[in-house]
């Protein structure tokens, strides 16, 4: 009897796998129509690094996978290299080798530097990932000028404008090719929502717009889909929860990590539709930190649509309720302060 059970329970999920491997391909293009991709990822031996790094690998839009870190990169490289989809992988390790894992680029994605842990503000954070950022976005700028770059570091509102500082100085500053990845606050808003709205959460849509920290996450339930008229107590819940959702894991993990897997998936859907844009695949469109002109900020999450070129148009933020227009007025100054505070420290020196 058990061995019959075993039997029929192995077959079921190797079919499982099999249609999973195909929905893969069919929701990306097969692979043998794909144009080459390179995608690198800066801090590939880290806690989202290496999940994001498998999650790439089994991406079948991406033909070169290159891993970058100052150490361990090269057990990660042979890790992942085993598994059987199409990606080349190869790994990199220490500032010499940083120019070839960069060389030729189409997608650049960003998760060095070190995650936040309890007690932890974003200053603290700032202090050790800004002069990371900046020097990575130098190496960027000289190795891989046109790559679309996936800023993942945080905090994303002070990296993203680092980035584009740097980039300025060099002479290579292509504002359509800098994002902020906010993707993990819509993934968060979406599974909350769904919940509450007992919705299917694979057809709930909620635009995430502001920043990426704290109350400068602004989620939009007044435009979600489905529509489900939640009252005005459980919106306010829901949004609070999504702007305190990475320290929710942190306080969670206990001191022993924060949000690298549910981050590392934000990154992974992110940088697909980077690829998917950049093969010509008509309206895509994603959440992302970028530079625009929707507010006086110069720079702002809200939907963009993405192309061949990077970012084809940053889209506006549409009709608020009375809710998020208090909740845009509130966040805006400390959005502010953040993003002068990068700029600031990318001209220092």
């Amino acid at each position: 009897m058990r061995s019959a059970i075993s039997r029929s329970l192995r077959s079921a999920l190797s079919s499982k796998c099999i249609s999973d491997h195909h929905l893969l391909l069919r929701r990306g293009f097969a692979s043998e129509a794909s144009p080459d991709r390179k995608v690198t990822v800066l801090g590939a031996a880290g806690g989202i690094g290496q999940p994001l790094a498998l999650l790439m690998k089994l991406n079948p839009l991406v033909s070169r996978l290159a891993l970058y870190d100052i150490a361990g990169t090269p057990g990660v490289a042979a890790d992942v290299s085993h598994i059987n989809t199409r990606s080349e992988v190869a790994g990199y390790v220490g500032e010499e080798q940083l120019g070839q894992a960069l060389e030729g680029s189409d997608v650049v994605i960003i998760p060095a530097g070190v995650p936040r842990k309890p007690g932890m503000t974003r200053d603290d954070l700032f202090n050790i990932n800004a002069g990371i950022v900046k020097s990575l976005s130098a190496a960027i700028a000289k190795y891989c000028p046109n790559a679309l770059v996936n800023m993942i570091s945080n905090p994303v509102n002070s990296t993203v404008p680092i980035a584009a500082e740097v980039f300025k100085k060099a002479g290579t500053y292509d504002e359509r090719k800098l994002f902020g990845v906010t993707t993990l606050d819509v993934v968060r808003a979406k599974t909350f929502y769904a919940g509450k709205a007992k919705a299917p959460v694979a057809e709930v849509n909620v635009p995430v717009v502001g920043g990426h920290a704290g109350v400068t996450i602004l989620p939009l339930f007044s435009q979600a889909t489905p529509k489900a008229n939640l009252p005005e107590d459980e919106i306010k819940a829901l949004t609070k929860r999504t702007q305190d959702g990475g320290t929710e894991v942190v306080e969670a993990k206990a001191g022993k990590g924060s949000a690298t897997l549910s981050m590392a998936y934000a990154g992974a859907i992110f940088a697909d539709a980077c690829l998917k844009g950049l093969n010509g695949v008509p309206d895509v469109i994603e959440c992302s930190f970028v530079q625009s002109t929707v507010t006086d900020l110069p720079f702002f999450a809200s939907k963009v649509r993405l192309g061949k070129n990077g970012v084809e148009e940053v889209l506006g933020l549409g009709p608020l309720s009375e809710y998020e227009k208090q909740g845009l007025e509130s966040l805006i100054p400390e959005l502010k302060a953040s993003i002068e505070k990068g700029i600031k420290f990318a001209n220092q020196s």
